[in-house]
């Protein structure tokens, strides 16, 4: 448990076996604890800040849902990740030309205006070229290079054979390679 000024942190196994009980503050602290991760990993998805707000928090309603479902013996963020790459997926099937990808500002960390359009020139080429894969591929490379996962995990996550995870990141590598080439080229 970690100290905080309000007192200790609750256990996340506590919160699981609280919020399967029904208590909704327990649940409110593991969405709380789970939101950020998940709206990332729905971004990289869909390259749309408000579609990954939108579909992170069907994932949590989902998972409030089938709280009953989960398997404590796996990472709940594991299990929540699943369900939002759903989400997502499914977010995407109904709006797909309603992607924006333009709208994310970013900035330099020096502000040097030609450091700050370099760099939100670079991340728009990796957010075009991302958006490119197939869904299911992409959820492999963005839970394997964003999200820091093991190859089992991903597998578990998206009920796959780990040589499938390696071959679609194999696969998701080289179409990013090919994407990007003219890109790094003309640099």
């Amino acid at each position: 448990m970690t100290n905080t000024a309000a007192g200790p942190l609750p256990a996340e196994n506590d919160l699981i076996d609280a919020a399967r009980r029904g208590d909704r503050q327990a649940y409110g602290e593991l969405v709380r604890r789970h939101c950020d991760g998940t709206i990332n990993v729905v971004y990289r998805m869909c390259g749309d800040p408000d579609l990954a707000e939108e579909a992170a928090q069907e994932a949590f309603l989902r998972a409030w849902q089938s709280l009953g479902r989960y398997n404590p013996r796996f990472p709940f963020r594991n299990w929540v990740y699943r369900i939002a790459i759903n989400a997502a997926l499914d977010a995407l099937r109904r709006q797909p030309q309603q992607v924006d990808l333009d709208d994310l500002p970013l900035h330099a960390s020096n502000g040097e205006p030609e450091k700050v359009f370099e760099e939100r020139e670079r991340a728009e080429q990796v957010r075009k070229a991302l958006r490119k894969l197939p869904a299911h591929t992409r959820a492999v490379l963005v839970l394997r290079e964003y999200e820091d996962l093991s190859y089992k995990e991903i597998a578990a996550m998206l009920e796959i054979p780990i040589g499938t995870v390696m071959s679609r990141l194999n696969y998701a590598r080289n179409q990013l390679r090919q994407s990007l080439a003219a890109y790094v080229e003309a640099r």
